[in-house]
Parts: structure tokens; sequence; C-alpha cells
């Protein structure tokens, strides 16, 4: 988007993106719409859709190889360029003007978009941008019971979507306790779902007159605002790690099961072409530290040790706390 926005700064640029993931977007200066669609759509709703915006725009950019990410760009645009998996159906390069062989495994997921700057002639821009308005920053300031500018901060973020990135109570406890006795005030933050909020709730149990407690009160866009005056970020692979990465504060985020290739923070002032990180092994690159737990099996690349999103990571929930101090004690 950004690579999009400099190379025609007049240009209006929408992004299509599933609901529920629009906040993200909330405040990107290099967008002027946001459209979402349902994740899941009937047949006849697919067909709408493409109906009501049927070569409305000069070019269509997806960044997806799926079947529906195809069709909507070539619906939506007079010309098209995207994804597609090199041993894919040929229909989906029929449909597009231009192509890039998508890889899931040895590719960031940034280096891998910007690759389709070349399929249409712009100069690529390696900048993640964590968008948000001038009343975000307000409303981030006020949700404060201290004055930010005049005490440094950390932020955490305890729980992710789902149970297979978690670390531990026990070690979210030891940090907290650890950052109040280096002066620093915690905050937490966190989403609405009941599961995420019962996790964070164990770790409250223990450590509540220690931290500020945000966590479902502030929308993406005031997170990426709090995200800028903080010290230090700590967090597992989800969203508001990236976020926090894109903010250029010292960050630390934990990662088991997933493959860091494709999805590690990607690091303020990276330019890398493949991906800052290596497929195994804790590292730092830039502003960013990446803690992989240990085992042979990491990163297995699949939904926890049972294989589903319920399940716990034996990778993620045998990190101890002292490791974790160590990258962040590192970082500041």
């Amino acid at each position: 988007m950004r690579s999009v926005r400099r190379a025609w700064p007049r240009a209006h640029v929408d992004a299509v993106v599933f609901e529920g993931t629009q906040g993200v977007l909330a405040g990107n200066p290099d967008l002027d719409a946001v459209i979402a669609i349902p994740s899941r759509q009937s047949f006849a709703e697919r067909i709408s859709f493409m109906r009501q915006h049927w070569r409305e725009s000069d070019l269509a950019l997806s960044v997806l190889p799926s079947d529906r990410a195809v069709l909507n760009a070539w619906a939506m645009a007079r010309r098209r360029a995207g994804m597609v998996e090199p041993e894919g159906p040929l229909w989906k390069r029929w449909l597009l003007h231009a192509t890039v062989p998508f890889d899931d495994v040895d590719t960031h997921t940034v280096a891998m978009n910007l690759r389709l700057c070349a399929a249409v002639g712009i100069a690529p821009v390696h900048e993640v941008v964590p968008g948000f308005l001038p009343e975000d920053a307000v409303t981030a300031a006020a949700a404060l019971p201290f004055d930010p500018a005049r005490e440094p901060f950390a932020v955490v973020h305890v729980s992710p979507k789902f149970a297979y990135k978690r670390w531990t109570p026990e070690g979210w406890v030891a940090l907290v306790r650890w950052l109040r006795s280096q002066g620093l005030r915690v905050v937490m933050t966190g989403g609405r779902d009941p599961e995420e909020q019962g996790e964070i709730a164990q770790v409250l149990a223990q450590v509540a007159s220690l931290v500020v407690d945000l966590s479902s009160r502030l929308s993406l866009a005031t997170v990426a605002a709090l995200l800028r005056r903080a010290r230090v970020y700590v967090g597992p692979d989800t969203a508001v790690t990236h976020l926090a990465a894109a903010s250029g504060i010292p960050v630390v985020a934990l990662f088991g099961p997933t493959n860091p290739v494709k999805w590690g923070p990607w690091p303020v002032g990276c330019t890398a072409e493949t991906s800052p990180w290596q497929m195994r092994g804790s590292q730092r690159s830039g502003n960013v530290t990446l803690l992989q737990g240990a085992g042979d099996c990491v990163p297995c690349r699949e939904e926890g040790c049972d294989r589903h999103v319920a399940s716990s990571s034996d990778c993620l929930t045998g990190m101890s706390a002292g490791t974790v101090i160590a990258a962040v004690q590192a970082a500041l």
C-alpha cells in the first residue's frame, strides 16, 4: 500500500479485507477506503459483490493466491496482477495480466507482497505502516493514569487469539514484576474474546496492582498510537506484535510453532529481499528480538502439539521467564 501511494500519490486506493480485520487499517494514510467482506459468502453474495464493483478500478493487486482473491481482482479492475501457486490451476493465470509465484515457506509476507511492485513497474517501499489518527493518540494518552511523557512504560500483550501461540501466566507475572522493579510502568493490552480475557485474568489475579489493564478497551488504531510512546513491547505471535515492530520501539516477540521466515515481525528500516529471519533459533534484527522456543521440531508450522488451535505448544510453555527477561533487558 505504501509502495502504491508513493508511486501514484493522486490515485484513489482501496483495500479489500475480511470483516473483523479492517481495524488494523484504521487511519492508514495510504488508503482512501477499506472494503470489508464476509469471510464466508454464498455464491449469490459473491456474484453480487463482483457486479457491484465491476471494473470500477484501473488496477487490482491480489496478495493472496486464493480463488476468491483472484476472482475479485478480475471483476474489480481492468488490469490485474496477483499471486499464484506454482502448481495452481491455469485459469488464475488467464485472469491476471501479471503473476508472481506464491511462496508460503521461504519468503516473508512483506517481501512476498512487494514482489508485485515489479510486476506493475513501481518501486518497492519496505515500510509497514501502523496507521492511526490524531484522535487515536489523544484517546491512548487519556486512557493512561499517568503522564507518558514523564513516566516510561512497557506494553505487554498477554494473550493471542489462539492457545497454541500462548506463553504461560507464570512467565507473564514474573516479567511484570521485573519490569516494575526496573522503574517502568506496565500497560497490558489484549482482545475482547472471552478466552483471551480468561488468560489475562489469570495474570491479573497476581499482579493487578502492578499493571494498567487496557485489554479490550482500545481499538487497534488506538493501540498503534499507544505503542509509539512505549519504551519496550513484549508479546506473542499476534497482530499487535507486528504493530509494535512497525512503530519502531524495541520489541521482544515470543514465537513457537510459527515459521518466523514467513511471519516474523518486520523490523523498521529492513529492506530484505527474502526475509530478515532464519527458520530456527532466537535472533535479533533491527528493533525486533525474536525468541523461539526450544525443540528439534521447532518450528513445526502446525497448530500446537495436538494440531488444533486450542492446544498448547511445549516450545512456548517451556520458555523460561529468565530467558524473556534477559531479552527484554538487552532490548532496553
